[in-house]
């Protein structure tokens, strides 16, 4: 049985996600305010975070970062009431794994609840970049389980999205991603219409990563397709 926290202050919410996440086989615990929310999150062990952005005490971005920042990944489903793309995309980079534009269907709701444990269960059994621990390609080196990245032994610091991102394409190199596929693979599901999603995050990873932004060392575009990562290092 799946254990969910959920942080959420607005009761009838949380009483109609508690009686979904039941259906769906899955014990929730409920914290009422950032602060409580944040406390148990550090210290639970949960397979899913059902996270409010506008909360007591503390808001669901500065408890994310929180979350990540100490290496804990377990993902979290944000919830907001604001509709402009700026307080998604940061809900995102704050470490989130997705997120629900409130009102939101309850369809919805449960297809990225179900999306985002699935994903979850498929990354333990295999496949594809959990079975490898240690990545080393030229200058560049990735420790998946420390979630760490080197390069030139310097530490780059990356967002949960954009190492997720980083691995699987190091993982396979030489094959080419589509934009749709990168969305599926590393957000968990068809986020259709976001595409622009992985080039701004392929963007900040070339930022971070290539000495030449310009021509590319790792990360490089296949035309017509997306993205593949360099199989001549």
């Amino acid at each position: 049985m799946k254990q969910v926290l959920v942080v959420e202050d607005d009761p009838d919410i949380v009483d109609l996600l508690t009686i979904h996440l039941h259906d769906l086989d899955c014990n929730v615990d409920v914290a009422r305010d950032g602060q409580t929310g944040e406390d148990k999150a550090m210290n639970g062990n949960f397979d899913l975070i059902i996270l409010d952005i506008m909360l007591p005490k503390k808001d669901g971005i500065a408890i994310a970062q929180k979350l990540r920042a100490f290496e804990i990944f377990t993902p979290i489903l944000m919830l907001t009431a604001k509709t402009e793309e700026v307080d998604k995309v940061l809900g995102l980079e704050s470490g989130a794994d997705d997120y629900l534009t409130k009102p939101f269907g309850i369809r919805e709701f449960i297809a990225r609840v179900k999306a985002i444990l699935r994903r979850q269960e498929q990354m333990g059994r295999s496949g594809k970049p959990t079975d490898i621990k240690k990545l080393e390609l030229g200058n560049l080196e990735i420790n998946v389980e420390k979630r760490k990245v080197m390069l030139n032994g310097d530490r780059i610091e990356l967002t949960p999205k954009e190492f997720d991102l980083l691995v699987l394409l190091a993982s396979n190199p030489g094959k080419s991603y589509s934009r749709d596929q990168l969305l599926n693979d590393v957000w968990g599901y068809e986020f259709s219409g976001y595409e622009h999603t992985v080039n701004s995050h392929i963007n900040r990873l070339r930022a971070k990563l290539e000495p030449n932004v310009a021509n590319p060392e790792f990360i490089l575009t296949t035309w017509g397709i997306g993205y593949r990562f360099n199989d001549e290092i």
